[in-house]
């Protein structure tokens, strides 16, 4: 009721009224775009892919259903995503790019300028690929198809950057989350025909056993979101204490506050990590393989619907989740931040042992995140597994990226709405 009521108050604001029409105006022409083929493609052979298992299937998801029916938004924004990512690594990797991250609003400027550029050289290699790759999807291969088919995904990757960051600058939200997560949202409807058919076709059981089977399914859904969000906004608080000092005729410090530490610190990106690294076999087959009868062929078709695949997609998960997270936050330098300006860990002594604690910490927080990350994953290949039904388990990935970016969103309008509120307050 919370968000409802949320959107509910935001719309009753003109200039936020604006903002949010403007957002919906961006998705809408989004949406539109998934449905403008591409010259030159053909739709059946990618929905194949899309089938068989491969990483294709993830594209499929945060394009909405783009990829499959060979549109100009067919990439979605992962080639923007991808290169977001590796900047981010090698900004921890070179010390001139660390540096330019840390001279505020300027740095951060440079380092989306870079994330631009990386972004259209990637969306060109990976449009590169899909052609020769996907070869049974090109009805004729030749030089103009080439130049086609590959600049018009690249053209459809930078447009949709370009959406996002509007969206982001005069509308309500991050612009590029909102938009992967309007393609998500978009399959929904196809989900829930899908489900009203597994009940026609008796697929959940007879008469009242079908009912209570999707009551029991749409209640399992209700139960993982619940378990997201709650993950999703738990955070380790550790105390913290600031010694006293006087400079001048002036005391400083002496307050108690503490550093909140996210249990899900490294997000969604483990879960897109492992799933692409496990899609891979299947990729490749799909790439070079593709009428295969081979039974190494067809065992990699379908890898990913089989139980040794989930546990194996569950270690990378785990492995995943403590990478990414001590690489996005040091104990080492929080802890010298902390004695820099005169703060400590009650009953915790300042230097190493600061940092051992904060580690210890982080790390304890990182199993039980990645062990969450893990279950929510794997879960549907289990129950795909056990009832042998596809197609209606949410995909970790879908859940911990609609509410993560509905969360932030929500947020953000809350923030705008405070902001406006003190602003008629001081006027």
């Amino acid at each position: 009721m919370g968000l409802f009521t949320t959107i509910r108050n935001a719309w009753k604001i003109a200039d936020l009224r604006k903002k949010m029409f403007f957002t919906l105006l961006m998705i809408f022409i989004f949406r539109l775009g998934s449905f403008i083929p591409v010259p030159g493609l053909n739709p059946d052979a990618l929905k194949s892919m899309v089938d068989q298992g491969t990483i294709f299937g993830f594209f499929n998801i945060l394009s909405g259903g783009a990829f499959e029916n060979a549109t100009i938004f067919a990439m979605s924004i992962t080639p923007y995503i991808n290169a977001s990512i590796i900047i981010q690594l090698l900004t921890v990797a070179i010390p001139k790019l660390e540096a330019l991250a840390k001279e505020g609003e300027e740095g951060r400027k440079a380092i989306a300028e870079y994330t631009r550029y990386g972004a259209v050289v990637l969306g060109f290699l990976q449009a590169t690929a899909f052609y020769f790759g996907l070869a049974q999807a090109v009805n004729e291969r030749n030089v103009l198809s080439f130049i086609t088919i590959t600049l018009t995904f690249t053209a459809g990757t930078a447009f949709l950057m370009w959406l996002g960051e509007q969206i982001t600058e005069y509308g309500i939200g991050n612009g590029i989350s909102l938009l992967i997560f309007a393609g998500i949202v978009s399959r929904g409807p196809r989900g829930i025909l899908y489900l009203w058919d597994l009940y026609r076709l008796e697929r959940l059981g007879k008469g009242i056993l079908g009912i209570f089977g999707v009551l029991g399914v749409l209640l399992l859904f209700v139960v993982i979101i619940a378990s997201v969000v709650w993950v999703d906004q738990a955070e380790r608080r550790i105390p913290v204490q600031y010694a006293k000092r006087v400079v001048g005729r002036k005391m400083y410090g002496g307050q108690s506050t503490h550093i909140p530490i996210k249990v899900n610190m490294a997000g969604v990106l483990p879960i897109i990590f492992a799933t692409s690294f496990v899609a891979l076999p299947a990729t490749i087959v799909g790439f070079f393989f593709p009428n295969s009868t081979h039974p190494v062929a067809e065992y990699f078709r379908s890898f990913q619907s089989r139980i040794e695949v989930a546990i194996l997609t569950g270690l990378l998960i785990i492995f995943f989740t403590f990478f990414y997270t001590f690489i996005q936050f040091n104990p080492v330098e929080v802890a010298n931040n902390l004695k820099k300006n005169g703060g400590f860990i009650p009953g915790i002594r300042p230097g190493k042992p600061t940092s051992d604690y904060i580690y210890k910490v982080v790390s304890r927080i990182s199993w039980f995140s990645a062990l969450f990350l893990a279950i929510i994953q794997i879960l549907p290949s289990l129950l795909q597994a056990i009832t042998g039904i596809r197609g209606i388990w949410f995909a970790g990935t879908s859940v911990l990226i609609l509410v993560g970016v509905a969360l932030e969103t929500v947020k953000q309008i809350e923030s705008q709405m405070i902001m406006r509120h003190y602003r008629g307050f001081l006027e």
